[in-house]
């Protein structure tokens, strides 16, 4: 059983390093960059199934097939969304699905609930939360100041280059009658808000860059307003990435802070 899920885990991981960096060049991973894998792992999933159905360990088995379904629906629910990126959700359902179990102990030890994708978002998590603070000290060194949360949250460039970036943009600018421009951060909320609802959505520079014409108002716009804040976009799949191989053999992190914590 070990082994099959080193082997799964041998190709999810392997898969997951190169879909980073596809994600971290086009921004975009295509969905047969997951067969090789799948066609890997799923057998070798299966097996770890059989393995504990013919040791006697039903109960597990149904646990880890359990808590599979749930996690893969709910990624699956945040990729629809779009909470998640396409390419991260199905990162995160697959992993579920191949790797339910750690496949050998971990330098910290096992966590309670045992479920190896669980660590992984987790560890994500955690390291995707230094992202922010090195984002806020680089603003700050470069004297780029916008009111909180911001400055945690994204960064200026130049208008006239805009499409050269990846993320939304931060802010509404508008042209009055009599050619001046307003400019205002979009609220955490709004965007949350236009994040989930049909219709109205944040501008993406992926949507300037792809669709210049349709977008020509805005980026005349954008051009005039000089400095504009975008998004911090780096693919969350990299930090999926970073999450799995430190669960793979550091451990969940979360359970290692908890154990500092408690002094355990």
């Amino acid at each position: 059983m070990i082994l099959s899920l080193l082997i799964a885990s041998a190709a999810v991981g392997i898969t997951l390093l190169y879909a980073s960096v596809l994600d971290h060049r086009d921004r975009r991973v295509p969905f047969r960059t997951w067969y090789p894998m799948l066609a890997v792992a799923f057998p070798a999933v299966l097996v770890f199934y059989a393995g504990l159905l013919l040791g006697g360990e039903m109960k597990m088995a149904v646990y880890f097939v359990a808590l599979s379904l749930v996690f893969s629906a709910v990624f699956y629910a945040f990729g629809s969304l779009h909470l998640f990126g396409g390419a991260d959700a199905w990162a995160l359902i697959f992993l579920s699905v191949c790797i339910p179990a750690f496949p050998l102990e971990p330098i910290v030890g096992i966590p309670p609930l045992e479920f190896f994708p669980f660590s992984v978002l987790t560890n994500a998590l955690i390291l995707n939360l230094a992202a922010p603070l090195i984002l806020f000290a680089r603003n700050v060194a470069n004297r780029d100041l916008a009111p909180f949360p911001y400055m945690f949250l994204g960064y200026p460039v130049d208008g006239e280059q805009i499409r050269d970036h990846y993320g939304f943009v931060m802010e509404e600018i508008e042209e009055s009658a009599d050619g001046t421009l307003t400019r205002r951060f979009l609220r955490i909320r709004d965007s949350l808000r236009r994040t989930v609802k049909g219709g109205e959505r944040r501008m993406y520079t992926k949507d300037l860059r792809e669709h210049p014409e349709k977008y020509r108002k805005e980026l005349a716009l954008y051009k005039q307003a000089g400095p504009v804040w975008i998004s911090y976009a780096v693919p969350f799949i990299i930090p999926i990435t970073a999450g799995f191989l430190t669960a793979l053999f550091i451990g969940d992190l979360f359970y290692m802070i908890m154990r500092i914590l408690i002094g355990a």
